[in-house]
Order: structure tokens, then C-alpha cells, then sequence
């Protein structure tokens, strides 16, 4: 066998390792707990909802606790339900009272706690909340939220974000604070401050799909890179297959 028919028969097995690794690498992209949508209105209201995918192929969610930022107490939280699940709201004293249409609150929401159901593997779950009145003095809301697997393995979702823009291993989730009338996510929920979050509903329907077009590029790119990948990957074979049978004849 010459160097180039050696050349000619390794072409295949480059391109099936090419296509695997474009996979390896696509298959993490938007995997982690998110705020959808990622932004929102300084000193507005907002529904938004923590994306929670399973990263597991092995055991279920079936936990999920979110501290809300000590820094920048809400006076209004309210989860909305979720089938399935049972959500515990633990609230904490203020050290300084908030003022928010005439009264005055020395206490919010601390943490939020959902437990009883499952996200299995290879799915994903969104679980809302209507929050405000957001900090006008804040870029943005940083939480932290612990994922309980039904193997009792805990991922704590609480790394701040790398100098220079860099991603944590476990970043946590943040919404980023515009200011009125920038480019911010769906999701405002001014209304929820009068009727009691009557509404809320028709809101978590928009973070919903604000969430969707929020993970949409990521998502997208990954798809993209993964039919690259595969068409590489064939393509080596193809080729392999042309150039024996171009030696056979």
C-alpha cells in the first residue's frame, strides 16, 4: 500500500472523528439554569422563569432552589404554579424597609424551593415568577440556584460570571437590568402591583416564549454545528469508498 492510498483510507476515520468531536462540543451550549428572558426594565415589573434543563441521562430533577440576591430585595415575588410541583416561598427580615406604593415592607422573599416533580433526562422545565419593583440603581439580579437529581447529586448554580466575559463552569443565573425603554425581554408585569398578579397567567405565557427565542440562538447554533459535523463526517466516508473502488478497478 502506497502513502496516498494510506492517505485515502484514513480520510473516513477523520472525518467520523471530526463530526464527533463538533457534537461533544455542540451538546453543552445552552445546558445550564437560566433566567428567561435574560433581560428587564430598571424599576419595572417583569414575569420571568428559571430554566432548569436535565442534564442527566441517568436520574430526574426533582429539586430546584433559587436565593434571590441579598443585595437587591424585591418587595413583590409570586411564583406562579406549576404542575407537578410544590413551591415553598421563605421570606427574611430587611434591614432597611422598602417603600413601594405608600406602604412600607421590612421583609421579602429570600428563597423559593419547588420539589414533588421530575424533569427526566433529556427534558427541560420552566418555572415562573412575577417579581418587582427591580432595581433602577442595579445592572443586574444575580441568583443562586441549587439542582437536586433524584440520585441525591446536587449542581450548585452559583459561579459569578470570568473577568472579561468569560463563562463559569456553573454560572449563575442573572438578569441583566436595562434602562426604560432599552432593548429589554418580555415579560413586563406593572399590572401585577394592582391586581395581584390576576393576570399572571397570560404573563408566564410570554416568558415562556421569551425563554424559547432567548435559548434559540444557542440552541440553533448548536444544531448547526452538529449537521456540520455529521455532514463531515459522511462526506470522509463517501470519499473513502470512491477511492476504493478507484483502486479496485
Amino acid at each position: 500500500m502506497n502513502a496516498k492510498s494510506a492517505r485515502l483510507r484514513r480520510l473516513p476515520v477523520i472525518g467520523a472523528v471530526a463530526a464527533g468531536a463538533v457534537l461533544l462540543l455542540a451538546g453543552p451550549a445552552s445546558a445550564h439554569v437560566s433566567v428567561q428572558p435574560g433581560t428587564a426594565e430598571k424599576g419595572g415589573y417583569s414575569t420571568i422563569a428559571f430554566k432548569v434543563p436535565n442534564e442527566k441521562d441517568n436520574a430526574s430533577t426533582v429539586k430546584l432552589e433559587v436565593t434571590l440576591d441579598p443585595k437587591h430585595p424585591l418587595a413583590s415575588v409570586m411564583p406562579q404554579p406549576v404542575p407537578g410541583w410544590e413551591v415553598k416561598v421563605e421570606k427574611a427580615k430587611l434591614d432597611k424597609p422598602l417603600q413601594m406604593h405608600g406602604k412600607t415592607i421590612d421583609e421579602a422573599v429570600s428563597k423559593i424551593t419547588w420539589t414533588g416533580g421530575k424533569i427526566e433526562p433529556g427534558q427541560f422545565q420552566q418555572f415562573p415568577l412575577s417579581v418587582g419593583q427591580l432595581p433602577a440603581d442595579a445592572d443586574e439580579l444575580v441568583f443562586k440556584a441549587l439542582q437536586t437529581y433524584s440520585d441525591d447529586d446536587v449542581v450548585r448554580w452559583i459561579d459569578p460570571s470570568k473577568p472579561g466575559g468569560g463563562e463559569a463552569e456553573h454560572p449563575a443565573p442573572t438578569l441583566k437590568l436595562v434602562a426604560k425603554g432599552a432593548s429589554a425581554g418580555k415579560g413586563d408585569d406593572d399590572h401585577d402591583s394592582k391586581t395581584g398578579g390576576k393576570n399572571a397567567d397570560g404573563k408566564a405565557e410570554n416568558a415562556s416564549s421569551s425563554s424559547d427565542e432567548g435559548d434559540g440562538g444557542s440552541d440553533t447554533t448548536a444544531r448547526v454545528l452538529g449537521v456540520v459535523g455529521i455532514v463531515v463526517g459522511a462526506a470522509g466516508v463517501a470519499f473513502g469508498l470512491i477511492a476504493g473502488r478507484r483502486r479496485s478497478a
